[in-house]
């Protein structure tokens, strides 16, 4: 097979699966306006004429994603849509959902909710022991992309640079999936004991995600990938019929003739394989205690000897051990050396790859494969690991480009390496709102805070907001406590400030709670404050990251969505990067300047409905209690309302949790046992986990548990007015 053209033998899974096509269709009130159409016609006939690599410049606020998903539509190929972290992957994926709402549009980041690797640091002797917590909805929704692209070609998936890391063979995952089909014959107890093969669980009694139960001649299974459950009628040996159902209520959604129901794991591996790898990692084993022994490593060798001999021993006898994933290339069946399997062989060849913020998200992929060897050696080098843990690896940057064919960067600052590959570039800098990049003014550091606080002043008058970027923490806390003296209403933002109450702290700014906010960074990419009009850079002639030309161009942008909008830097002299950031805002400013003369255009103020995924959330929580509050909690013995998954003084716990287990002992604050009152528990118990989502920053996830949130909760309504309890 020719990729990029290089040959790379057997990445794609071999699979006889049709895959559905369906046309990729943009679904939006709005058309492409500004210089939107060029750009969208030049990039799509530059991958038609097969560039490799295609760069798109846009400005901030000139709907770069939009722009994306017209280009898709117009390509019709699926697609890979890198962001450089969760937070803008949520984004982009509730965005390109928005605009394909009729085909599949995947999440797929790391599903660690929190995650600590396993490390030692022979400078004192200390073994830090992995540790992590796995987030259920996310894994979710990484099944649910590995399906998508396995059945259907109407695909794009939203990703970190998660998608470069080990995944499982997708060969071994297509060659264990069930292919079910009305009229075919099929042995009942060989069909379970196929589910018990690719991980699901018999449970009768609690019907959760990976698992099935059996009634009779009627066996149901719920796929880890989706969010409705599957019934398989059988009429003897034969398949009598299929239907789609929903888990909780057990209404019918479809009825189908053909249906695949894929592993509960990326990581499967039958008794044969799991026993050649077996043989293989004690191979490798008496090689490596071998060479330490001559080395007269006697302690690392009997180390290495302890730990090796117990995972293989677990691998005996319940398939699996802690940290197997470190003997995935035994697993596997791969040579020494040899790339990982990763998301991108779950692609079909002709897929299309577009970085998002690409001047952030290709360095860091670049750097994932040796921050994490680096870590790997120091393991095998004292014992704790054997050499094929190296092989449990991201991509390296060579063997990540001959798993692509063709690339679309996007950024308002394209990096050294995107424009060296591109022939030019398309550029994407008119607004379609007329609105023009900020008025960059320098002043000198001499009496900058008198003059930043009375540029402050003006625009409190003006009901508008400010933001002030400093180069430390210290700096911007000791300049908050100043500006409160002075009766400003001021806020500060930087990392050590929770991450739930920095989404908080911008909607306060944006709804006019507070009018200045002092930060480090301020998040530059992806920030949307339509009102704030001055952006105040102090020391900008430091030269260094926080002012790189790149790092002051992204800052300036904060001010480009505001019909007023200024950026004042307070320096002494000119650097370099700011020459370059000042003069490619002219240059934009002049280009959309004469735009709006030629057709017209006024520009018009930018208004953002003033709300994001944490408001819903809270709304939600409230309309929830409401909801439970009318005799669907039971009192405990003191006489109060009992609440569910609260700490003290009513606040949600920090630790993430998996779905609770129900159990059938009444307890104080438990739901109680009326038929109605089951629904209710699965809200509670929802609601928390989409609040705990929030909280880590899953938006993706938290907002689709708000909409199940809702749809259960009028289901309840109905059968409250229906009288049933």
């Amino acid at each position: 097979m020719s990729v990029a053209g290089r040959t790379v033998v057997g990445m794609r899974p071999n699979t006889e699966i049709e895959r559905k096509v369906a046309p990729f269709e943009v679904v939006s009130p709005y058309r492409p306006s500004g210089d939107q159409p060029t750009a969208i016609a030049e990039l799509a006939q530059r991958v038609t004429a097969g560039e490799k690599d295609v760069v798109l410049l846009g400005a901030t606020g000139t709907g770069k994603s939009a722009t994306t998903a017209w280009m898709i539509e117009k390509l019709q190929r699926p697609t890979l849509v890198m962001a450089p972290n969760k937070t803008l992957a949520a984004q982009l994926a509730n965005e390109f959902r928005e605009l394909l709402p009729n085909n599949a549009v995947e999440y797929f980041v790391s599903y660690y909710d929190y995650y600590q690797p396993e490390a030692y640091v022979p400078q004192t002797d200390t073994y830090i022991e992995k540790d992590s917590s796995i987030n259920e909805e996310v894994e979710r929704l990484r099944h649910s992309a590995t399906n998508s692209l396995l059945t259907r070609r109407d695909v794009v998936v939203v990703a970190s640079v998660s998608c470069i890391y080990g995944l499982g063979t997708p060969q071994e995952y297509v060659d264990r999936m069930v292919p079910l089909k009305v009229g075919e014959e099929f042995d009942r107890d060989a069909l379970l004991r196929r589910f018990v093969d690719i991980q699901y669980t018999r449970n009768d009694m609690s019907f959760t995600r990976g698992t099935f139960r059996v009634r009779g001649d009627t066996i149901e299974i719920f796929p880890v990938y989706e969010e409705l459950a599957v019934r398989i009628e059988m009429f003897g040996d034969e398949i009598e019929a299929l239907s789609t159902l929903h888990p909780i209520t057990g209404e019918v959604i479809s009825d189908d003739q053909e249906l695949y129901v894929f592993p509960a794991s990326h990581y499967v591996a039958g008794p044969e394989r799991m026993e050649r790898a077996i043989n293989d990692i004690e191979a490798e084993l008496a090689e490596q205690l071998s060479s330490l022994e001559k080395q007269g490593k006697l302690l690392e060798a009997q180390r290495l000897r302890m730990r090796t001999t117990y995972d293989i021993e677990m691998m005996r006898q319940i398939g699996t051990c802690s940290g197997i994933e470190n003997y995935s290339r035994h697993i596997d069946g791969r040579a020494a050396g040899s790339a990982p399997h990763t998301l991108l062989d779950y692609f079909p060849d002709d897929f299309l790859l577009v970085i998002d913020e690409s001047h952030q998200t290709v360095p860091q992929i670049g750097a994932m494969y040796e921050g994490d060897a680096s870590r790997k050696r120091t393991l095998i080098d004292h014992g704790f690991r054997l050499p094929s843990a190296l092989d449990n690896r991201p991509l390296k940057w060579e063997e990540f480009l001959e798993r692509i064919d063709q690339t679309v960067y996007l950024s308002a600052t394209p990096g050294a390496y995107e424009l060296s590959r591109s022939d030019g570039f398309v550029e994407q800098v008119i607004r379609p709102t007329g609105l023009v990049d900020p008025e960059v003014v320098v002043k000198p550091t001499d009496g900058q805070i008198d003059d930043l606080v009375h540029e402050i002043r003006a625009r409190e008058e003006r009901d508008e907001r400010v933001l002030v970027t400093t180069l430390t923490k210290k700096m911007a806390e000791d300049l908050t406590d100043y500006f409160v003296e002075l009766g400003i209403r001021v806020r500060y933002l930087h990392s050590d400030v929770d991450t739930l109450r920095r989404i908080e702290l911008l909607r306060e700014l944006r709804s006019g709670e507070y009018d200045v906010l002092v930060g480090i960074n301020l998040l530059r990419e992806g920030l949307d404050l339509p009102e704030v009009s001055l952006v105040a850079i102090l020391d900008a002639d430091k030269e260094g990251f926080l002012r790189s030309g790149t790092s002051l161009i992204q800052t300036i942008g904060r001010a480009a969505r505001n019909v007023s909008g200024q950026v004042h830097m307070y320096a002494d002299t000119v650097t370099p990067g700011m020459q370059r950031a000042i003069d490619e805002t002219n240059r934009r400013r002049e280009k959309q300047l004469a735009y709006n003369a030629e057709h017209g255009i006024d520009p018009e103020p930018l208004r953002k409905k003033i709300g994001d995924i944490v408001a819903d959330i809270a709304r939600e929580e409230i309309d929830t209690d409401a909801l439970l509050e009318t005799g669907y909690r039971q009192r405990d013995e003191t006489g109060k309302q009992g609440k569910r998954g609260k700490g003290q003084e009513g606040k949600a716990p920090k630790e993430k949790a998996p779905t609770p287990a129900r159990s059938s002992h009444a307890r104080a604050g438990q739901l109680t046992d009326r038929p109605a009152a089951e629904l209710a528990e699965t809200i509670e118990e929802l609601t928390e986990r989409m609040r705990a989502a929030a909280a880590e920053l899953q938006f993706e996830v938290a907002a689709r548990l708000r909409d199940e949130v809702g749809e259960l909760k009028k289901e309840l309504r109905q059968m409250k007015e229906a009288g049933l309890k």
